[in-house]
Parts: structure tokens; C-alpha cells; sequence
């Protein structure tokens, strides 16, 4: 199987990604005192709220580390953007912006045709829309708040060739869309924690944001972008329950005289119900040539989702040729 249609393979597989829920009676709650969580509506609508920093110990006054700014409704944010996470509340910088094509079955598509998707299951094809999202840092003093929501280690990539390890992650590195960008400024010359802020970015207060790009970070970007770029995103809601699943090919790898294929994951959920939901199994669906090449059935946590809750997961799955 070439590369390429390892990628058309599981980009139409992550269509069938299929889950089983099942509905518990007690409420369960969203956040608890210091952790994170969705950020208050109102935030979002004023334009000098003051953020303040959640990470204080016993008896400490809240310290103000920003102010918001209004969110942009068109264009893109720049490299060097502060932002909080308008979902899982972490800080965090924009690096650099990607353009995606977003799948989104629950909404009608426009095209007048109707086409059958390979598996032969009736559902209509959708065209895809382009949609920005943002290669993002995330500050390191939250990471600890957002561990039962969202993994920190969202990107990983294959070792070399001569490497016993398979894969090797970089922590604190995120895909953001452009919805849950909730920007903010601050006087800190560095206002986020995290190992490679300044590698990657330069303090320059005559610009905004006053953060600039180095020559590494534009270096790293270019010779990473392979694996890095992110290009599909499906997303679809069944019986109140929204998925959205990005794929990422990473490469081929020989192994025991064959070739295997390596695909990275993110999968996102979404209660939109009343009810409390549980995440109980996951399986993959594997096509080839428009025939089903097998089902792959997935260990997977079981997290607990109260209504409105999201909960985001990163998974590898190699693809072994026959």
C-alpha cells in the first residue's frame, strides 16, 4: 500500500469510528476547585476581563497574569498569540496556523449529487469546507489541571530507521481550532512556561503580539512539516454525542520483511445530551479498495462525560501490509 493510499484509506475509516456510551443516572461534576475547566461564557463576551492565575498555593491572592482581548471572528491569529483554551482552560501560544479541510456531516452539503461512501453504508458524501487551526504550546503549570481531559502528548513522531523505539513524543504541543482561541495579552516577556517557548520565540515590544518568531522555530516547522500537518478533520454527531477525529499519516517503517504504516490520532467528544455518558469501547474499521479489510477493536479509557462535557484523546494504530 503506497502512503498515499494508506492516507485515503483511514481518512474514510475515521468516518466509522463507532464508540459505545452508555447513560449514567448520577450527575457527575465538570471541574473541581483548581483544576481546569470551560472558562465562564462572560469571559468570553468582555474585553478587559483580568485573567488570573488558577496555580496559587493555600492562602496566596490570585495573580493577574493578562487581559483579554475580543476574538477574531474573521482572519487568523498571529505566531506569538496568547490565548486560553476556551474548552479545556489552559494557557498557551499560537506557533504557526494550519489550513484544514473540515468534514462535517451535520451539516447538509450543498453539492446536488448524493454518493454512497466506499463501505457501501448510504451516507452522503460531504464536501469539506477549510478551516484554520493553530500549532500551539501549552504552558506546563497546567498540564497537571487537564490530564483527565486532554492529552498533553498530542503529537508524536516515528523514530529513525536504526531506532529500537517506534515513537517518540514532544509534551505540551496541541492542535487548536480557531473557535476555542480565547486571546489575551500580558506584560510577561515570558508568560508561558514550556521548554521550547524561548527557542521558538523572541520578546520584541514593538510588535503585536510582541512575540516573533526565531530562525529555529521556522527552521523546525519546515522540516517537520511532514508529520506535523494537519490536513483532515471529520467530525459527526450521533444521538447527541459529537465526534470529531483528525487523522495524521506519519510514515512507513519496514518490519519483519513488510511495510507498516503509522497513523496518528485525535479524537474529540462532546455531550451535547441531559444525561451523564460513559465511554465504554472503541473500534476501527479499516478499508481498502472500497472492501473492509478488518475491524481493530481499540483499549480505550472509559471517561465519564456530565452533559457539555469534552473529553479529547491522542492513539497511534499501525498499519501492517498483506
Amino acid at each position: 500500500m503506497a502512503g498515499c493510499a494508506a492516507r485515503r484509506a483511514l481518512a474514510v475509516g475515521s468516518r466509522w469510528w463507532s464508540r459505545s456510551l452508555t447513560r449514567a443516572r448520577e450527575p457527575w461534576p465538570l471541574c473541581a476547585a483548581g483544576g481546569a475547566g470551560s472558562f465562564p461564557p462572560a469571559a468570553t463576551t468582555t474585553t478587559r476581563r483580568h485573567l488570573s492565575s488558577r496555580n496559587r498555593p493555600e492562602g496566596k491572592v490570585l495573580e493577574t497574569v493578562g487581559v483579554f482581548e475580543v476574538p477574531k471572528q474573521n482572519g487568523k491569529y498571529e505566531t506569538g498569540q496568547l490565548f486560553l483554551h476556551s474548552v479545556f482552560g489552559y494557557r498557551g501560544v499560537v506557533l504557526f496556523p494550519w489550513q484544514a479541510r473540515l468534514y462535517d456531516r451535520d451539516v447538509a452539503s450543498t453539492a446536488p449529487e448524493k454518493a454512497e461512501n466506499p463501505a457501501g453504508h448510504g451516507s452522503k458524501e460531504v464536501k469539506g469546507k477549510t478551516h484554520t487551526y493553530y500549532q500551539v504550546l501549552i504552558d506546563a503549570r497546567d498540564c497537571p489541571h487537564i490530564s483527565q481531559r486532554s492529552q498533553t502528548e498530542a503529537v508524536t513522531f516515528l523514530a529513525n530507521h536504526d531506532d529500537s523505539r517506534a515513537l517518540y513524543a514532544i509534551p505540551g504541543l496541541d492542535y487548536v481550532s480557531h473557535e476555542d482561541i480565547l486571546p489575551y495579552t500580558s506584560t510577561d516577556q515570558v508568560p508561558i512556561q514550556h521548554e521550547l517557548f524561548e527557542r521558538f520565540l523572541l520578546y520584541d515590544q514593538t510588535k503585536a503580539p510582541p512575540f516573533v518568531a526565531r530562525e529555529t522555530l521556522r527552521a523546525w516547522q519546515e522540516k517537520n512539516h511532514p508529520w506535523l500537518e494537519l490536513s483532515d478533520v471529520h467530525r459527526e454527531t450521533t444521538e447527541n454525542i459529537r465526534v470529531t477525529v483528525i487523522p495524521f499519516y506519519m510514515g512507513m517503517r519496514e518490519a519483519q520483511n513488510s511495510h507498516v504504516y503509522w497513523w496518528r490520532y485525535c479524537i474529540r467528544l462532546e455531550n451535547l445530551d441531559s444525561d451523564v455518558v460513559q465511554l465504554r469501547e472503541r473500534h476501527w474499521r479499516i478499508f481498502r479498495a472500497s472492501v473492509i479489510q478488518g475491524a481493530t477493536r481499540i483499549p480505550v479509557q472509559q471517561p465519564r462525560l456530565p452533559a457539555g462535557f469534552q473529553w479529547a484523546h491522542v492513539g497511534h494504530l499501525p498499519l501492517r501490509e498483506t
